[in-house]
């Protein structure tokens, strides 16, 4: 089995979706605010320590926020949310995230995405979703001698990892359990939290708040034993 550094390099190189690699390297640039930098333009790998007991999954690469700066969540405003409340709960040493190399660092959680690129209009297709799932499957299994709990941003999320936690041995209940804010599956050691994405749209309409998803992440920190 291969590391967790071995396998973010070789997400990073992966091509596997043609639509998706020609809207990640086109996309590179178009915006005024951005147009001198240089973009990362590739699949975003996970991020986060290797040994973390609580991994965060969600639709996460955004055209102009983790494709152009290279980490995930990092450089858009869901990110900017998702850190200040990783903060507040002791899970990140700053509440902010602009760029890889930014001093930022993730305490016992580790940030990971169901597709690894920017899809356009942030809609991946279930095809595209299928054809990542070998990457967060591996992922998980490697994060599994400390996992705990997991925090699943969005329905998106949720859909594509219980089929990865049975595939993997983990006891998904059979009809799968439908996604909702505050939703909790007990899979023999390890918990599931559901939590609305932070997206822009959600905070913006009020249906998710700082309170709300600092709540969750307090209830996944509290079976890690993470202090």
């Amino acid at each position: 089995m291969r590391s967790l550094a071995e396998l973010d390099a070789a997400v990073s190189g992966c091509r596997a979706c043609p639509r998706l690699v020609t809207w990640r390297e086109g996309v590179a640039g178009t915006k005024a605010a951005f147009r001198d930098e240089e973009y990362w333009a590739r699949p975003v790998p996970g991020f986060g320590p290797p040994d973390a007991s609580l991994a965060v999954v969600g639709l996460a690469p955004s055209a102009h926020g983790a494709n152009r700066t290279g980490r995930m969540f990092t450089g858009d405003p869901s990110g900017d949310f998702l850190f200040r409340v990783l903060h507040e709960v002791g899970l990140a040493s700053q509440p902010t995230s602009e760029r890889i190399g930014d001093g930022l660092e993730l305490y016992g959680t580790r940030l990971v995405s169901p597709v690894r690129c920017a899809p356009p209009e942030n809609k991946p297709t279930p095809a595209e979703r299928d054809t990542c799932r070998p990457w967060l499957a591996e992922e998980l299994t490697l994060l599994r001698p400390t996992l705990r709990s997991i925090v699943v941003l969005g329905a998106f999320g949720w859909q594509a990892l219980l089929p990865v936690l049975a595939a993997a041995g983990w006891p998904v209940p059979q009809p799968r359990p439908a996604f909702a804010h505050g939703a909790v599956l007990k899979l023999g050691d390890l918990r599931v939290f559901g939590c609305y994405h932070v997206s822009p749209r959600n905070v913006q309409t009020h249906r998710v708040t700082h309170d709300m998803v600092a709540a969750v992440f307090r209830a996944a920190t509290s079976v890690t034993g993470h202090d």
